[in-house]
């Protein structure tokens, strides 16, 4: 018997999976949509309990279906599906043992992904990085889906909730998948305001002080409607 095959039969694969499976693929459809990954690029991720669902490799996100759902363990043996999963898993996985986490969002975006080539750590120009921590730090450049790769994540996203990674992309992690993503596009949105300030010749762009971007964490951790 497999170890999917044992795990299947086990009574530790909880509920919610196929609604999850559903967010999941929303939320890859979107990154598409939102022009923040091309083709296959990026992945999204949910922990459901002890199982993972993570977008495969390779796979357009249009094509996906109910019954592709890819699920694997905290360890990264394979509990649901046919389909391999995405080759960043190590870092998906790194994520979730390390944190908090239920849900994570990885794009290559265009604007975070040319600061990421710039900076060790997007500038505070806007009060929203105290939505994610602090000024996002930029994880050292590691191939893609290696171990280095996932151990530098851990390494930037330390007191943060999202960072980029250095002439690859973005990850951001958030406790729903709509506020991972609403982290990424946010994330996005500053790399693009300060590449557009910083291009402007003679000028430099103000930034915000640590006292400044603690306030403005400190209010945001209250914003919006209450639970």
């Amino acid at each position: 018997m497999t170890h999917r095959e044992e795990y299947a039969r086990s009574t530790r694969i909880p509920p919610g999976i196929p609604e999850t499976w559903a967010a999941v693929v929303t939320a890859a459809l979107r990154t598409v949509a939102d022009g923040l990954v091309v083709g296959t690029s990026g992945n999204v991720s949910a922990r459901v309990g002890n199982v993972v669902l993570v977008t495969p490799t390779g796979v357009p996100y249009d094509r996906l279906r109910p019954e592709d759902a890819v699920g694997v363990d905290l360890d990264g043996r394979q509990v649901l599906g046919e389909l391999r999963p995405t080759s960043e898993l190590p870092m998906h996985l790194a994520v979730y043992r390390a944190t908090d986490a239920a849900a994570i969002v990885h794009t290559h975006a265009i604007h975070a992904t040319a600061v990421s080539t710039l900076v060790d750590e997007l500038p505070p120009v806007h009060y929203m990085a105290g939505a994610l921590g602090g000024p996002p730090r930029v994880a050292p450049y590691a191939l893609y889906g290696s171990e280095e790769l996932a151990r530098g994540v851990l390494q930037a996203l330390d007191g943060r909730t999202g960072c980029l990674l250095r002439n690859h992309g973005t990850l951001t992690h958030g406790a729903t998948l709509d506020q991972a993503y609403d982290r990424t596009a946010q994330l996005e949105w500053m790399c693009r305001v300060w590449l557009a300030a910083a291009s402007v010749p003679g000028r430099t762009p103000t930034l915000l002080d640590p006292e400044q971007l603690a306030a403005a964490s400190g209010r945001l951790a209250g914003y919006g409607q209450p639970g």
